[in-house]
């Protein structure tokens, strides 16, 4: 994963009191998925807050950002911006080529909450959809991460984790990851 260029998860809307778990699953997805960054929206202070202790915990990096305006970061980013939305093209048909288009700038995926507004699809470079059936925003960021860094996320190695979780066939064991180094 280290040949291609930064990697943005922009999550659009946030319904306080609604949306808490599913907004810092889209965060803690990203990152533990291959992104650099995920920007939440400015009213997700809880969401980030979690999901920069459980970076600090279990290593990095990965970067939180709170933003009020995620249309204006659509349109001045510089770079592929691909929305994840269910009436899009299939990610199967299009993953060669947003794999090429990571490998020659950063990338923005950007995911909804609420409805979308159109803007958005016209402002996309991609609409790329993992199915063309309801599901979460969670799982559309996993999928797309998954499909594009084609796995190699999942060998990922952490730096500065205070935490180390051991895999185990049974039972479960988290190590003082600095008592390793």
């Amino acid at each position: 994963m280290q040949d291609e260029h930064d990697l943005s998860v922009l999550r659009l809307g946030h319904r306080p009191g609604r949306d808490e778990r599913m907004t810092t699953h889209v965060g803690l997805t990203a990152r533990a998925l291959g992104a650099d960054r995920v920007y939440l929206p400015d009213n997700a202070a809880g969401p980030r807050e979690t999901v920069r202790d459980i970076t600090d915990r279990f290593g990095g990096p990965f970067d939180v950002e709170l933003t009020g305006s995620p249309k204006a970061l659509i349109r001045e980013f510089e770079g592929t911006v691909v929305h994840l939305t269910m009436y899009g093209l299939p990610v199967q048909d299009v993953e060669a080529e947003l794999r090429d288009a990571h490998a020659e700038e950063p990338l923005l995926a950007v995911v909804g909450s609420e409805k979308v507004s159109f803007d958005v699809y016209e402002a996309a470079d991609y609409n790329v959809g993992v199915t063309n059936q309801p599901h979460s925003e969670v799982a559309g960021v996993a999928v797309f991460l998954d499909r594009l860094f084609e796995g190699r996320e999942l060998d990922r190695e952490w730096t500065d984790a205070d935490s180390r979780v051991v895999p185990m066939e049974t039972g479960k064991k988290v190590v003082d990851g600095e008592a390793e180094r």
